[in-house]
């Protein structure tokens, strides 16, 4: 028998061998499932790495127009009159928190109680005698926040993934490297033993026939 790891305190017995070819078969299945698990988790993982690099993307050029027309309002309205205008803008509301699950992987969804998209009687200030980009600039404000609540949602959902995706690697892992070549080399032992014994009761058996001819 070579130096190879086999399980301990295994008996060189068909009942053992029977036990040790039930427990490979189990490991072998289990693998076969985390594989199709981790390569379910990394295709889920890159469809949604796609979707938060178009959000990220439509929220920076959607960031960038709003600051175009928030330093055009404050360049014809004044800085002192725009700062005092949105101090009395009224706040958006809270967010809510929710849960789902991708390949048993729990991740959270956020979404606003209401949208963040208001018109200016529900802002708290009046339109007249106001630059149009002051409430353009808030609209597209509006909708960056919406991103930028969708991007956090996906982002800890890639992390959550990420983490599920190593988790599950090492646990392949562990079977393909550890567990299913000790249960392999352990039903070689078990094999190459009881093929010994058969072999030693055989000559035995021709011994004690030989002495009885004679």
């Amino acid at each position: 028998m070579s130096s190879e790891e086999i399980v301990e305190d295994v008996r060189p017995i068909r009942m053992d061998l029977l036990e040790m070819e039930e427990r490979l078969e189990l490991a072998e299945k289990g693998h076969d499932l985390l594989e199709e698990k981790r390569d379910a988790l990394v295709m889920e993982f890159f469809d949604i790495l796609k979707e938060a690099k178009g959000i990220r993307e439509e929220f920076e050029e959607q960031l960038e127009i709003a600051f175009e027309r928030l330093i055009e309002a404050q360049a014809s309205f004044g800085p002192e009159r725009l700062d005092s205008l949105t101090d009395s803008i009224e706040e958006t509301t809270d967010i809510e928190t929710a849960k789902s699950n991708i390949m048993g992987v729990t991740v959270p969804l956020l979404e606003m109680e209401e949208s963040p998209k208001r018109d200016f009687t529900e802002r708290g200030y009046s339109t007249i005698g106001l630059p149009p980009q002051i409430d353009e600039a808030a609209i597209e404000f509006e909708e960056a926040l919406e991103k930028v609540i969708k991007l956090a949602e996906i982002e800890e959902s890639i992390r959550l993934l990420t983490e599920e995706i190593e988790r599950t690697k090492r646990r392949v892992n562990a079977l393909e490297y550890n567990l299913i070549p000790k249960f392999e080399n352990t039903v070689d032992y078990i094999e190459m033993k009881l093929d010994e014994m058969e072999r030693e009761s055989f000559f035995r058996l021709k011994r004690v026939k030989n002495k009885l001819e004679r």
